[in-house]
């Protein structure tokens, strides 16, 4: 972490996510093991984080009580603050970074997440069945746009349940 600091009078939430953050988008599979024969289920989840060393706990606080939104958890070695309430996403954490302008490749990475984040929003409470063709093959393109953009790259994992999901519809 290149900007944290325990020293909260420099904080400046733009800057720390500029550097430090994440903005994740991913297709998960749940399998539900407590219910009979253990249905599992598809769905996109979108999630504003940033993560540190436990000596950066009063900035995540910092950044909690900025954002008055998301939670800080903190374990043995680390500690990370994560917004993963769609509804809070739309509503504060996007806002707040089209005011508060991200730079470098964080700020491509923010503007592809923000595309998928509405996307869902848009399809919020909707079986993936029920979307549109269209929003699923967006998805897994802005998916793919944007790990162009971050240090970290990982093979998305279920991605290819996704796509044949958009080809069924």
């Amino acid at each position: 972490m290149r900007f944290m600091t325990t020293d909260t009078k420099k904080f400046n939430l733009a800057v720390l996510a500029s550097q430090d953050a994440c903005f994740d988008l991913q297709f998960r599979k749940d399998t539900r093991h407590e219910r009979t024969n253990a249905p599992t289920y598809y769905r996109w989840k979108a999630q504003f984080i940033i993560t540190g060393t436990k000596d950066a706990l009063p900035v995540m606080q910092r950044v909690k009580r900025e954002l008055a939104c998301g939670n800080v958890h903190r374990n043995k070695n680390q500690v990370r603050f994560s917004v993963q309430n769609l509804s809070e996403i739309i509503e504060v954490v996007i806002p707040y970074f089209q005011k508060n302008l991200l730079s470098g490749n964080k700020k491509k990475d923010f503007e592809f997440w923000q595309k998928a984040v509405a996307i869902m929003y848009q399809n919020k409470g909707k079986h993936l069945a029920a979307w549109k063709k269209n929003d699923l093959h967006s998805l897994i393109e802005l998916q793919k746009l944007s790990a162009k953009y971050k240090t970290k790259t990982r093979e998305p994992r279920w991605i290819a349940m996704a796509q044949t999901l958009a080809k069924s519809l």
